[in-house]
């Protein structure tokens, strides 16, 4: 049989000595922006997450804080419903098309959000509207991910898909790099006061202009020659999805694509770019600004390692880089996130360890207090002491009472009381001698808690800033570990004509539900253990459970021929 220039026998692109044409320039730049793009309008919100809690939604400011992640993990959870959809559209009429039109349902969702009146001026419409942007949002990005990948892995010479693909690794760190500078740059521009008011819209704004730019790069692509190729030889599906899921051995690798890949994937990514932001700015009291720039530099200086992952993967395989980055990560988050707390915020450290704090109370009046709604108050006086001590980043332990004893709350050699709070007509706020009750004890323990030690907020002198970026890097280095290769492997571990579909599942809900629900559950774990660093069990578990599933399961890819149909 005759090929094609630049093509194997079976179709696939050789691989060249002459390094990359003009053409595979265009192809990555082009999704590689485009997909920059995509993520610095997703990252905004999460970013901003703590002061969107404050302008959307209603309740105490722990309580709002975890609303506002549980909105951003809302565009998480719809992206393998996104996945479905635009992955069924990308195994049937094309990938350059597909991936188009999300990056359009994207756009205009962001631009919208810049726009949105706050609680104050609509009331419930405000977070009704945020939350159907965020799942427009999430849909979108369900769709935009398996399409660049699919399609840059399709330009690949055979032996540089690693390679190639890594550069759409590098984008979702580099969406993320560019939100924070544009935060950063317009919060030194108007301050603090004003950032927190009106200015945090800007971000969103601005976004109207990269999207111009995003969807003009992309009406320049031509469509994936893979696809071209099984679309002229009439091989594409019919019914991508029952092909997919219904049919057992692909529904087979697609579960171990997930288990024994994604899910751990996800939560060492989401560990490293995301909790650690949140970790420094809500637990270590680092201030925003400075957080940022902190996780900025890590970024800068990790962000190359994408490709040298992806481009070692050619030579020596993906499977094992994944996993090792997986397990490594797993051993050591305690001692580096201990590291962190010791850097940036010493006088928290000291504090734990030299003042230990003891909320008193009996056990039935002690709840888990995850309140997505914000409407369902917790009035016992161990949740409201324990919520108290939560916000101020104290850790405690906690010893039984006897039935009915209010909760009590011993700091050093000092014990103050609790008390169980009145609710109002509604049932969802505490009344107002209540509300008088909870401002004093608040002021009572916040003095006793600094009188121990414990910081309002990290002093910018004690930051020790080259090494807390160094041990933020090292996470973020676990991070191009197992997410430079992923691409190119989920991309080999399916056939050409039910590959957009495939992938894009796996992919979605390892990092659309295990990864995208990280900050809220760590959060909820952190609050109600009373140990700043008790979140942490939830990526080390997973990340262990994918080490062993993935070793014993997955097979290789790195010699996959990609451009079989079936």
């Amino acid at each position: 049989m005759a090929t094609t220039p630049g093509m194997t026998a079976g179709g696939q692109k050789a691989a060249s000595s002459a390094g990359m044409t003009k053409e595979e320039r265009k192809v990555i730049f082009a999704s590689s922006l485009g997909t920059v793009f995509e993520w610095y309008d997703f990252y905004l919100y999460g970013s901003l997450a703590a002061i969107i809690g404050k302008q959307f939604f209603k309740g105490d400011p722990t309580t709002s804080f975890i609303f506002a992640l549980l909105t951003f993990a809302a565009g998480f959870i719809v992206r393998p419903f996104g996945a479905l959809v635009f992955g069924r559209l990308g195994d049937m009429i094309g990938r350059k098309y597909t991936f188009l039109v999300t990056i359009l349902i994207m756009g205009s969702s962001t631009f919208i959000v810049g726009l949105l009146p706050s609680y104050d001026s609509i009331g419930i419409a405000a977070p009704i509207i945020l939350v159907t942007l965020r799942v427009l949002q999430g849909l979108a990005l369900g769709g935009e991910y398996g399409g660049a990948a699919t399609y840059v892995a399709e330009h690949a010479p055979e032996g540089k898909r690693g390679f190639f693909t890594s550069w759409i690794q590098t984008t979702a760190t580099m969406g993320l790099f560019l939100s924070l500078m544009v935060i950063l740059g317009t919060r030194s521009a108007m301050g603090e006061e004003a950032f927190a008011a009106w200015g945090w819209r800007v971000p969103f704004l601005v976004s109207v202009l990269l999207l111009g730019v995003s969807v003009w790069i992309r009406l320049s692509m031509n469509e994936s020659p893979a696809f071209v190729k099984m679309k002229a030889e009439g091989k594409t599906s019919k019914a991508p999805l029952t092909e997919s899921f219904l049919q057992p051995r692909n529904a087979k690798i697609v579960f171990l694509a997930l288990v024994g890949l994604t899910m751990g994937q996800a939560v060492v990514w989401y560990t490293g770019q995301f909790y650690s932001l949140f970790f420094l700015t809500q637990t270590l009291k680092v201030d925003g600004p400075t957080a940022n720039i902190l996780i900025a530099i890590a970024l800068a200086l990790a962000t190359p390692f994408f490709v040298f992952f992806g481009s070692l993967s050619d030579r020596i395989g993906r499977k094992w880089i994944i996993l090792g980055g997986c397990l490594i990560a797993a051993a050591t988050y305690f001692p580096i996130f201990g590291a962190i707390t010791h850097y940036a915020n010493p006088a928290l450290e000291a504090a734990l360890k030299n003042s230990p704090v003891t909320v008193i109370a009996d056990p039935a009046t002690c709840n888990f207090q995850f309140n997505p709604t914000a409407t369902k108050p917790f009035p016992s006086s161990c949740d409201i002491a324990t919520g108290i001590l939560t916000g101020a980043s104290v850790a405690f332990t906690k010893q039984e009472a006897p039935a009915g004893t209010l909760a009590s709350v011993k700091i050093g050699d000092k014990v103050i009381t609790s008390f169980n709070a009145g609710l109002d007509e509604a049932g969802v706020n505490f009344d107002a001698a209540s509300k008088k009750q909870l401002a004093a004890l608040k002021t009572e323990m916040g003095a006793a808690v600094k009188g121990a030690g414990y910081p309002t907020k990290a002093d910018p002198a004690q930051i020790n800033k080259p090494m807390t970026v160094l041990f933020l890097f090292i996470l973020v280095l676990y991070v191009t570990m197992v997410y430079g290769p992923v691409a190119a492997m989920l991309v080999e571990m399916f056939p050409t004509r039910i590959r957009y579909t495939s992938m894009s599942l796996p992919y979605h809900i390892g990092n659309g539900w295990f990864g995208g629900l990280l900050p809220t559950i760590t959060f909820a774990m952190v609050a109600f253990k009373g140990d700043i660093y008790y979140g942490l069990w939830y990526p080390i578990v997973i990340a262990v459970i994918t080490f062993v599933i993935g070793g014993l399961f997955v097979k290789e890819t790195k010699n996959n021929d990609i451009y079989a149909a079936d």
